[in-house]
């Protein structure tokens, strides 16, 4: 089949299940700051910014006031105490075929873009362009992510109907829809159903099983 112009890609959940990584850093970041346990991670959060997740977290202790605290602590322990998140099927398989065909390609992601780096550097993964929350001034689900990498790629408008955009959480395809690209699910943590709802228009187990169906 033919393949699309372009490919957008999430990172946590798409390229990456970097839940353990994210996870540790809430713990530590947040047993400092409270002296208390973390609530566990609510998925209605999944793909917000870390600021948003922050303020979640503060705010189930009355403590939202100290959220910017929260984020800029969770952010050093990510960094200091670096976890190597574990790369999903179907990512090398991607980027050499994007990489032979001459299709740009790249991640937007609400995540921090030392993490982004330090996860792409670890991990020896071929994404040339890579976006991160300091680098929009809405993230997901505002379009604002999409749209900044589409054009950094060189994608004029006219082509985002033929952009594909891989996201496995609501708040991110909520962002390629609204950014009138085309989004297809990676059911990593949503269902097929709840992902189709949210828009997407197609949905496959892994970025492997997207890929076959991209060489049949």
């Amino acid at each position: 089949m033919q393949l699309p112009k372009g490919f957008l890609f999430d990172f946590d959940g798409v390229v990456v299940n970097s839940f353990e990584s994210h996870g540790a850093a809430w713990r530590e970041a947040f047993k400092e700051l409270f002296n208390k346990e973390i609530a566990p991670f609510p998925k209605s959060h999944a793909g917000k910014s870390p600021m948003v997740i922050a303020e979640y977290f503060c705010g189930v202790i009355g403590e939202e006031k100290r959220t910017k605290e929260l984020y800029a602590l969770k952010d050093k322990y990510l960094d200091i105490h670096f976890k190597v998140p574990k790369l999903l099927p179907g990512v090398r398989e991607f980027t050499k075929l994007l990489s032979k065909e001459n299709i740009s390609y790249g991640i937007a992601s609400n995540a921090t873009k030392q993490f982004l780096k330090n996860s792409v550097h670890h991990l020896k993964i071929d994404f040339p362009v890579v976006f991160g929350v300091e680098d929009y001034e809405k993230p997901k689900p505002a379009p604002e992510a999409y749209i900044t990498l589409a054009n950094a790629l060189g994608f004029k408008q006219n082509d985002f109907q033929d952009l594909w955009v891989f996201e496995d959480s609501l708040t991110g395809t909520k962002a390629a829809k609204l950014a009138k690209m085309v989004p297809i699910g990676i059911a990593t943590q949503h269902s097929e159903q709840e992902l189709k709802e949210a828009g997407s228009i197609l949905v496959f187990p892994t970025l492997l099983e997207a890929y076959e169906y991209l060489m049949q």
